[in-house]
């Protein structure tokens, strides 16, 4: 299936460009069935994003199994009116589309080690050099049960805050970028972070943590100048290469 008449170039690169992403999570061993979203805002006034198709497996994601919606749910394109779409995922990240022009691309998942580091009191320690890349950088929501009700949009975006990843108390991860390779790098790091946390504390030995100028040095040392944001589109068209031989059917 190439480009449908009725959509416009830029969309269909999007919708690409999404599938590509929903395969990298899979790749990466990210996904939970067929539960947990990535989304990608649609520029335009009418601040509509594609999120995917419910029913469908991260690792057979299409262009065509994405669905346009609105900030209230609603399906933009006629044509895929068919494709059901989760209500917990569209609460979570309407609320962030909505409020954060920043974050076009935001990604929640579900993996053993997020879930487990959201249950711990402490949260994410700031013992190794994937996690310090969040040190005062992460922000956290109390779980409320799925995320059904409009209402807690605003308790999202409020505990969200300035920040571009969260833990999903008793819940998991969310990250997100202005484009689908930040948002991609974010919940990278998040995730061997917390893979990290896991093993570490299992281990039953005492942790060692680096001093509070060194967390705060190492921070500020992941930045969004230009040879840092040169180095995450450098990894992400790397990782694009591990599913190069599948672009004609997730662009599709």
């Amino acid at each position: 299936m190439s480009q449908p008449a009725n959509l416009p170039a830029e969309e269909w690169a999007l919708r690409c460009e999404l599938a590509a992403l929903y395969r990298l999570i899979a790749h990466f061993r990210m996904t939970d069935l067929i539960d947990t979203h990535i989304s990608l805002r649609v520029p335009g006034p009418e601040h509509h994003f594609l999120i995917n198709r419910y029913g469908v497996l991260f690792d057979h994601m299409r262009a065509s199994d994405l669905v346009l919606i609105d900030a209230q749910g609603r399906r933009v394109d006629p044509d895929y009116s068919g494709h059901e779409v989760n209500e917990a995922g569209f609460v979570i990240h309407s609320a962030i589309h909505m409020a954060r022009p920043d974050m076009n691309c935001v990604i929640h998942t579900h993996t053993a080690a997020g879930m487990a580091v959201s249950c711990q009191e402490q949260g994410l320690l700031p013992i190794t050099q994937h996690a310090l890349k969040f040190y005062g950088k992460l922000a956290y929501h109390s779980y409320e049960g799925v995320a059904l009700c409009l209402d807690e949009r605003e308790r999202l975006v409020a505990d969200l805050g300035p920040h571009r990843a969260m833990i999903l108390r008793n819940h998991g991860l969310l990250a997100g970028g202005r484009n689908a390779a930040e948002a991609f790098h974010e919940i990278h790091f998040l995730e061997r972070a917390c893979q990290a946390q896991i093993q570490a504390l299992a281990g039953g030995s005492k942790l060692t943590y680096p001093s509070d100028e060194v967390c705060r040095l190492t921070a500020s040392q992941f930045t969004d100048d230009e040879e840092g944001l040169r180095l995450i589109q450098l990894a992400w068209d790397a990782s694009l290469k591990l599913i190069a031989h599948q672009r004609e059917d997730y662009c599709s």
